[in-house]
């Protein structure tokens, strides 16, 4: 059948996909390929910006948690050296061999320099007593050397002429079998140490004469060695002044009796109050009882001599017994000493009478 024009116009040869160019192919698959780049592309960068985003949130938490943490240090440091202060105690340090000190304020206040001058061992030495720095440098070398610690009471001059009582603690730091540092707190003990000797002073010593008191007395005695000597002392004629003056001038004679006991009785072992006017000295070393007698004589002599008070001459006296401790147990050695007082106020007081072997 023959084709007519209008077939050969309307056939669609020329298009067919089997008959295109096959650049046309290459620009289609290029175009394609190029949009996935850029499809991959947009989502990395979105994917980027994401996990910068986080980043940057994890950095802010993180930087705002430092802040907070140091604020908090800030704060325990604060509440730290308040604290400190308010207990006398400070922090210090020192670098070994070169002896770098570090001190925190509280040293600083304690031997009243400057915060943050620059300190130095030879400095720091030459504010403790001479006594308290033998002792220190000491007890320092020592832990030194056997890697040890230490805690020692000692007194220092401050830079300001304060005499104070300080407790150090110190401890050595060793790295690889050598020692690096020291280490340890420094604490003001001054009012401590006072209450603590007030109190032992009390516990100790008679309030009216500073004396010793009878407990000392009898514990002392306890330990009388057999080559000792005790002698009994008590006032001839203080009851009449008592009666006569009353109880604040008959205080006044017992406390000058006391000074006068200790200036006849120096270098002695004890001179204490046992009683109302009563007075007791142990002798440690009395071979053959000689001491004892010629103290007791002194003491004689001394309470002799008028005391004057508020422009009245007041007169009062001694009698004294001496027994040696020769294998006598204390409370026979007592009795002895006792019974030679009763014998030297039965022969006229004012004298001294010596118990029998």
């Amino acid at each position: 059948m023959a084709r007519t024009g209008y077939d050969l116009l309307s056939t669609p040869a020329a298009t067919a996909p089997s008959e295109r160019p096959p650049g046309v192919d290459l620009a289609s698959a290029a175009l394609r390929l190029a949009g996935k780049v850029a499809d991959a592309a947009a989502a990395q960068q979105a994917r980027d910006a994401a996990m910068i985003a986080e980043l940057r949130r994890d950095l802010a938490a993180q930087t705002a948690l430092v802040r907070q943490q140091a604020e908090t240090l800030a704060d325990q440091e604060h509440v730290f050296e308040r604290a400190s202060a308010a207990a006398g105690i400070g922090l210090w340090q020192c670098r070994l061999p070169c002896e770098t000190l570090r001190w925190s304020a509280g040293v600083y206040d304690l031997f009243e320099m400057p915060h943050g001058s620059a300190v130095s061992r030879q400095a720091t030495l030459a504010c403790y007593t001479e006594e308290a720095r033998r002792t220190l440098v000491a007890m320092r070398a020592e832990a030194i050397a056997r890697r040890t610690s230490f805690t020692l009471e000692s007194e220092i001059v401050t830079l300001r002429g304060s005499r104070r009582a300080i407790r150090i603690s110190a401890s050595v730091e060793v790295r690889a079998g050598q020692p690096v540092r020291l280490f340890g707190f420094k604490q003001d003990i001054t009012d401590a140490k006072r209450h603590a000797d007030r109190m032992r002073y009390q516990a100790e010593f008679d309030r009216m004469t500073g004396l010793s008191n009878r407990s000392v007395f009898d514990a002392r005695l306890a330990e009388m060695p057999e080559t000792g000597a005790l002698l009994l002392i008590d006032l001839d004629g203080f009851k009449a002044i008592n009666d006569a003056h009353g109880h604040a001038v008959g205080d006044a004679c017992l406390a000058e009796a006391a000074r006068r006991l200790r200036d006849a009785c120096r270098a002695i072992d004890l001179v204490a109050r046992i009683g109302g006017d009563e007075f007791a000295v142990l002798i440690g070393h009395d071979a053959d009882g000689a001491v004892g007698e010629a103290i007791g004589q002194r003491i004689v002599r001394a309470m002799r001599v008028p005391f004057v008070h508020r422009s009245v001459s007041l007169h009062f006296g001694a009698s004294v017994g001496v027994a040696r401790a020769a294998q006598a147990n204390p409370v026979d050695l007592f009795t002895r000493a006792d019974a030679a007082l009763y014998a030297a106020k039965a022969a006229g007081r004012g004298t001294v009478r010596m118990a029998p072997p």
